[in-house]
């Protein structure tokens, strides 16, 4: 079985303005993504058959949308300030749409849906636990960082990916790309 998801993957450039974001959150008991892997998730698939990789590439090569401009700012979290489990960075740009295709070209394989519908967004970090005492500190740095913006960017490709888990953190792999038409 093979790990996988559907992303847009972002610019070489963000990763160190992602690490400065997460540099500010770093007094608190919280696991980061590492800042090279940060990236939007389209769909995530879960575990699948090795057989099944060139079936799903398929079926993705048959999405036909527009590459688009991307705007990356804010962070927020979910699902709400009071209890926080992710951290997040907003991403606006046409990303519903795209997340539309993919689900509709992945239709036949019965992926579960999203429980909570699509937000785009790129996953920072994961909340493992913030004590009452912290709270108060951990809130006025994300409200100081909720309108921060990181850049645009042209997204002309989605990624199938391999993701493989290790005591270290995860391992993606790139295992098949789709161009969006320009």
């Amino acid at each position: 079985m093979t790990r996988t998801f559907v992303a847009v993957d972002f610019p070489q450039d963000y990763v160190g303005k992602i690490a400065q974001i997460q540099s500010k959150l770093k007094d608190f008991n919280i696991k980061f993504v590492d800042p090279k892997l940060v990236h939007i998730t389209l769909k995530f698939l879960g575990d699948i058959n090795e057989n099944q990789i060139e079936q799903i590439a398929g079926a993705l090569d048959g999405i036909n949308i527009p590459s688009f401009e991307a705007k990356i700012e804010n962070v927020g979290v979910f699902p709400k300030p009071k209890y926080v489990k992710v951290i997040w960075l907003g991403a606006e740009g046409n990303f519903g749409e795209l997340h539309d295709n993919v689900e509709s070209a992945l239709k036949p394989f019965k992926f579960k849906k999203d429980r909570h519908g699509y937000t785009a967004h790129a996953t920072l970090a994961r909340v493992k636990y913030i004590s009452n005492e912290e709270k108060e500190s951990f809130l006025k740095v994300l409200y100081e960082l909720k309108d921060i913006e990181i850049g645009t960017f042209h997204v002309d490709a989605i990624k199938l990916k391999k993701s493989t888990l290790t005591p270290e953190g995860p391992i993606y792999e790139t295992l098949h790309e789709v161009r969006l038409s320009e």
